[in-house]
């Protein structure tokens, strides 16, 4: 019995059939799964060296905006519909978790900026968190394009 359990799980490897998927966050926008990165379309996140301030204390908004993320996937593999490749080869993509959008989850709730450059998408769910002042609309921050701009 341990033999033919053994002959398919090998031969579940060899198809190229596993268990799971391998997923790796690797900031608030970026992902990879079996070793294909993507990119969220339409939205910005901040860098994970990105610091903000709230009131008097210093945030890590940039780990905040990751660890949003991984709590937001929990467990599950994300769905992506792609839309093409960046300059850097990465698969532009929107990516659902339960068929909601993780893009719009991230702006809407204050940790992800409508990036207006490429897409008009996500602009009512990030003038809904700046309404509201969720995530970093209640902190002092710059824009993630900026803090590239001028952190390079």
């Amino acid at each position: 019995m341990k033999k033919i359990f053994g002959i398919i799980i090998l031969s579940l490897f060899w198809l190229g059939i596993g268990f799971a998927d391998i997923l790796r966050v690797i900031d608030g926008d970026t992902i990879i799964i079996n070793g294909e990165k993507i990119r969220f379309l339409g939205i910005d996140t901040p860098e994970l060296k990105q610091i903000c301030t709230q009131g008097n204390q210093k945030v890590n908004c940039g780990i905040s905006a990751k660890m949003l993320l991984i709590k937001k996937i929990g467990n599950h593999t994300p769905e992506c519909v792609s839309e093409g490749k960046d300059i850097y080869k990465r698969t532009l993509a929107e990516c659902f978790v339960n068929k909601e959008s993780l893009s719009k989850f991230l702006v809407r709730s204050g940790y992800a900026f409508a990036y207006r450059k490429y897409s008009k998408k996500f602009i009512i769910d990030e003038d809904f968190a700046k309404t509201n002042k969720l995530g970093m609309w209640a902190m002092t921050f710059q824009y993630p394009w900026d803090f590239r701009r001028y952190h390079k």
